[in-house]
This record gives structure tokens, sequence and C-alpha cells, in this order.
């Protein structure tokens, strides 16, 4: 099971195992309140793609695509099947700290996870 979770949400023992899939760190939040498994900051949109996004819900589609390309890169590849083999077996919180919670790129992962 694959759950989105914001990063300024308290962590639940229910939460599994938690990663963070942002590109860089949650403003304002201390590393040990965060309490996450790992950092798969690889996994972030390109910095190039994340500004020119902007949490623009306009650009919503192009940037779903867009980050969907991204994902392809074998090493991106690699590391979304160990997480959809981890969810599998357990519970996986993907930890991102966008306001937004239903244009993001924590939504874009978990389609990406489900489709393996």
């Amino acid at each position: 099971m694959i759950r989105l979770k914001r990063a300024y949400e308290a962590p639940a023992k229910s939460d599994g195992v938690r990663i963070l899939v942002d590109r860089l760190w949650p403003r304002g939040v201390r590393k040990e309140s965060l309490d996450i498994a790992f950092w798969m900051k690889e996994l972030g949109p390109s910095d190039a793609l994340r500004k020119w996004f902007g949490h623009d819900p306009g650009k919503w589609n192009e940037f779903r695509k867009r980050y969907l390309k991204e994902l392809k890169r074998p090493e991106a590849v690699s590391m979304l099947r160990e997480i959809a083999e981890t969810a599998r077996k357990r519970t996986v919180t993907l930890v991102y700290s966008a306001k937004d919670q239903e244009h993001n790129q924590a939504v874009v992962l978990k389609e990406a996870l489900e489709s393996l």
C-alpha cells in the first residue's frame, strides 16, 4: 500500500516506511521530527522542471507528462522498483512538502509506482 503525506503532518505508526521524495528539505522541519527511513531526493523532479512548474495547477498536465518522462531514467526506475517491492509487503508513505495535495510530485510518483 502506498500513501501520501505532507511533511508538516505528524508521523504515525500506520505510515509504515516513510520516504521523503522532495529534492529539497522541507522548510522549517527538523530532521528528527520528520521520522523518515529514506530521503530519495533523486526521485524528485529536476530543478529545471520544479522551477518551471512552480506549483501552478494550470501546468499540471504538462508537469505530470514531463515528470513521468524523467522517472524513466535507469537510476529512477531502479529506485521505483525498490519502493514498489516494499509496498507489496508493507505500507509505504511518500512524504512531500507541497501545499497543494492534488498537484505535486508525490501524486505522480504514486501513480508511477502503482503501474509497476
